[in-house]
């Protein structure tokens, strides 16, 4: 929005708050964003949709604002500490977000909440950015510090419950009540395949199993594939309680030591979960395919399966390495033949990138004793193979106009071309130099990158910056297809224990079964959904992330002054960021504790240079260094380098 008046021109736009308290705000109104110093921003806070006013321009300075509406808060409840006195009747929060740069004044703090105290405060009332903003505490985490306390603080803070409410848990109690009489009556119209060979492959610390493959020889040169997937849809049902929370919820959260579910453990853990040597209701994708993954005919409907086995990827992948064990010749075959799937997917163009993952281990009292990353394993890709063959045959039944029907896709945008050209900037200093055939990059040209880094020290680090100058995939009804798995239809269906938007799919998918078009109302909803489950995606994925970042923090900091290996991953005219190699924890050394020299920060290079020594620190450089210090709750580690 854009209007003219006496006092200069009004723009309309999202605020970010930076750690040091001032704002941004991006417009296409101007090429740089509007810088908002501290003292004009007049109550607005981080992510706020704010209406600024121009300040004079000056030459030679970045284009200045001042706040003068707030037409939509971001967030209005915040999780931290209490900070109280004894005897007195009020307190303040100090706020985990290091983007919140004022404390929140509680002044009718109850009797039961002492100083150190973790709360969730609701701001009820700030007029005049002079004063603190008047707050009054909604939930009772609890004492700082505490293992727990902090992980649900992470979680709470993103907007998310932790425990289910009474109605939900009752309504799951009754689905386990009647699971038997249910069970018999939902063998009705079904397709049994429990005379098939079925097994599950998870992690090896999983609890839920949502997705069971089984596996016929037909003949030499034709097997039959079934992609069995938790029939969600038959126990939960639409607008009930359970379904209810579910959509609120969105997915389950992972964090290191714990999961919060998206549906009730009784749910996800039992009465919905594969386990093996039980009956279980499911929603199936069965093809017949040959070895060299050509399908031939592809089956999609309710079935009962029973599975033989259950699978960790490490047990799976010991069973092919070694040639012995339960199945081990159908797990051959499998791999060999998702191995062909994988190709094909490659040669049209899917994107390679195959990120490691931190695993993180605990000792008695849930301390990080131990931090690694892990690459996967063949079985993970067999598995992954087959989830992204059935979401692709499901999206395929789902598109065709015959007897529309709405539905969530799971779309991914080519890339950006500017972010592309930062990327490749920032990986010819990491020593990488991309040849681009055209004017823009194809998907085979991030394949051939992503092969020249494969194996490297700096492979995590340029990855995941990869990933970042990517669009990020999210849902929505239009069909637009999924650049990054190359695939023209595309939805989750495989995961519905876990994932609302795969409870939808399911339920869309039976009534384009069934020939039963959309109504106006459900397209509606589904549209809604859809956007709102990108959003919750967003905070789901940030708070994974600093759960994370704690446990490093927390490990890190039992190891100060221990000397390291790093790589430089940023480096910035106030200090150098490092990632620690082993942990993937990074941190910053900062130039004014680099007393030996005076740095200057060189962006073009993006490097720093000692004026003196002329010793030069650059992105992508290794490096050795020592933990100096830092803040587990602010997930901050502080670095010097180490000789």
């Amino acid at each position: 929005m854009k209007k003219e008046i006496d006092s200069g021109t009004i723009i309309e736009g999202v605020i970010t708050i930076t750690s040091l308290g001032s704002g941004y705000v991006a417009t296409d109104f101007l090429e740089e964003d509007i810088f908002i110093p501290f003292q004009f921003l007049n109550t607005a806070l981080n992510g706020d949709r704010v209406e600024i006013v121009l300040s004079p321009a000056v030459t030679g300075e970045r284009q200045k604002g001042e706040v003068i509406a707030i037409t939509k808060r971001k967030k209005e409840k915040f999780v931290g500490t209490i900070e109280r006195k004894k005897k007195e009747k009020f307190s303040f929060l100090i706020a985990d977000d290091p983007k919140m740069y004022v404390d929140i004044f509680i002044p009718n703090t109850p009797k039961g909440v002492k100083d150190n105290i973790k709360c969730l405060v609701r701001i009820i009332e700030w007029k005049d950015s002079k004063k603190n903003p008047v707050g009054e505490i909604i939930k009772i985490i609890g004492e700082k510090g505490d293992n727990d306390v902090e992980m649900e603080s992470i979680v709470i803070e993103k907007g998310f419950e932790i425990s289910f409410s009474e109605e939900v848990d009752k309504e799951a109690a009754e689905i386990k009540r009647m699971h038997p009489t249910e069970m018999e009556r939902g063998f009705r119209k079904r397709r049994d395949t429990r005379d098939a060979l079925t097994i599950t492959i998870d992690p090896v610390d999983a609890k839920d199993f949502d997705d069971a493959i089984s596996y016929k020889k037909l003949s030499d040169d034709l097997y039959e594939v079934g992609i069995h997937i938790a029939d969600v849809s038959h126990w939960v049902k639409e607008k009930s309680p359970i379904d209810e929370e579910a959509r609120k919820r969105g997915f389950s959260i992972y964090l290191p030591d714990r999961t919060i579910p998206m549906l009730p453990e009784v749910l996800s853990n039992d009465v919905c979960s594969l386990n093996p040597n039980e009956d279980k209701l499911t929603f199936s994708v069965i093809v017949k395919i040959t070895p060299e993954g050509e399908i031939k005919d592809t089956w999609i409907g309710k079935t009962v399966i029973n599975s033989d086995k259950r699978f960790n990827y490490e047990e799976a992948q010991e069973s092919i390495d070694q040639r012995k064990g339960d199945y081990f010749n159908e797990l051959i075959e499998l791999l060999q033949l998702t191995q062909k799937l994988h190709k094909k997917r490659t040669e049209s163009g899917s994107l390679e990138i195959g990120q490691e993952e931190i695993k993180i281990e605990f000792d008695s009292l849930g301390l990080p004793s131990k931090i690694y990353t892990k690459k996967g394993i063949p079985t993970q890709n067999l598995i992954e193979e087959l989830m992204v063959l059935a979401n692709n045959q499901v999206a395929n039944v789902l598109s065709d106009r015959a007897k529309g029907r709405v539905c969530i896709y799971r779309i991914h945008d080519k890339p950006d071309k500017d972010a592309l050209d930062n990327l490749f900037l920032f990986l010819r200093k990491l020593g990488h130099n991309l040849k681009i055939q055209g004017t823009s990059a194809t998907s085979k040209d991030l394949n051939d990158l992503l092969a020249d880094i494969k194996d490297t020290d700096e492979e995590f680090l340029a990855k995941s910056v990869l990933v970042r100058s990517l669009p990020k995939a999210i849902y929505s009804i239009d069909n637009k297809g999924h650049f990054a798995l190359a695939i023209k239809n595309y939805a989750h269906f495989t995961s519905p224990i876990r994932r609302y938007a795969d409870l939808l799919v399911h339920r869309s998918l039976m009534k384009k079964l069934e020939g039963k078009p959309s109504t106006k109302s459900e397209t509606i909803f589904y549209k809604e959904t859809a956007e709102s489950l990108s959003q919750i995606e967003i905070e789901i994925s940030s708070a994974e992330r600093e759960s994370v970042a704690f446990k490093q923090a927390q490990y890190m900091l039992q190891r100060i002054g221990e000397s390291r290996k790093g790589i430089i991953s940023g480096v910035t005219d106030w200090g150098v960021y490092i990632q620690d190699i082993e942990t993937r924890s990074e941190g910053m050394v900062r130039l004014k504790e680099m007393k030996n020299d005076f740095y200057v920060f060189d962006k073009e290079n993006f490097a720093i240079i000692g004026s003196r020594t002329k010793k030069k620190y650059a992105l992508g450089d290794k490096v050795n260094f020592k933990v100096k210090g830092g803040d587990v709750e602010q997930k901050r580690l502080d670095y010097v380098f180490a000789k």
